[in-house]
């Protein structure tokens, strides 16, 4: 990861993370409102809602099949981490890039009373610091569309798990570009490129683009899905929400940066609602 992109991550979630936990909670993810995303449900619901439907979209929720040990590639501020190792009763690690959610997610395991079983640490997801086959579960929640190398980043999560472990994936994607829509527009480029400059991202791939690397990386039991529908009332629901004056106040005080995040969110609405932003998931097993 280049010096300049991973600055560039680290101090927008540096100087984002604590207004979004004020404003919005401890999950820092889309929310799932039913397949075809019509599902009246309050917005931490709907992300709670959406781990849930990702467990049992790789079949993790069955007896025989419960992850001990799990690692959560891009935690945020431990969201997902506590949440599946309180469930599961296992053992969590989460990597992030930014110092200031690796602080806050330490401190929230230690509110939660998990400390002895979950930790956090700044790590880089291409050149994770773990053994090979150290994990039986590789949670990664939106952050493969950070990644500037897509086949490094899922050849570490093929690295870490252990034989028979599951991998599970959800993250940005563009529409696919092999059908009858043929290539990306230079408007669909253009509106891409916009949503790179604000977020932090390199590129991003489509979803049939993740599973041919996926299964050149080794993964078996490969299984895919789009669930963009299901996810894409998550921004108006996040675009209301910061329009009070408790989040304006917030945004005034988190920079500059932040302020443009938040002024752009109706670039992630437009791009679902153009079919341009899909939302991708892959589940697979070493």
């Amino acid at each position: 990861m280049t010096n300049t992109l991973y600055q560039q991550i680290q101090q927008f979630y540096d100087a984002s993370s604590g207004l979004w936990e004020e404003i919005w909670g401890e999950h820092m993810h889309h929310g799932y409102y039913g397949k075809a995303g019509n599902r009246q449900v309050n917005r931490r619901q709907a992300q709670i809602d959406l781990i849930e439907e990702l467990l049992s979209f790789a079949n993790i929720n069955t007896l025989e099949n419960i992850p001990k040990n799990i690692v959560d590639v891009g935690c945020g501020i431990g969201g997902s981490t506590l949440y599946l190792a309180e469930k599961f009763q296992a053992y969590g690690t989460g990597i992030s890039l930014s110092p200031v959610q690796v602080s806050r997610a330490t401190e929230r395991a230690k509110e939660a009373g998990l400390e002895t079983k979950v930790k956090f640490q700044v790590a880089d997801a291409l050149n994770m610091p773990f053994e090979d086959n150290t994990f039986d579960l590789v949670w990664s929640l939106e952050s493969g569309e950070h990644m500037p190398d897509k086949t490094r980043f899922l050849q570490e999560c093929y690295r870490v798990l252990q034989p028979g472990g599951t991998l599970i994936m959800a993250t940005w994607c563009h529409r696919p570009t092999d059908g009858l829509a043929g290539d990306l527009t230079a408007d669909e480029k253009k509106h891409l490129k916009k949503i790179y400059q604000v977020y932090c991202l390199p590129y991003v791939i489509s979803l049939p683009e993740y599973e041919t690397i996926a299964l050149e990386c080794g993964f078996k039991n490969l299984r895919s899905d789009d669930w963009s529908s299901a996810v894409a009332p998550f921004w108006n629901v996040v675009i209301t929400s910061a329009i009070t004056p408790k989040a304006i106040i917030g945004l005034l005080g988190a920079g500059w940066q932040t302020i443009q995040g938040a002024l752009s969110l109706n670039l992630m609405s437009k791009g679902f609602e153009r079919g341009l932003i899909r939302y991708g998931l892959i589940s697979a097993t070493k």
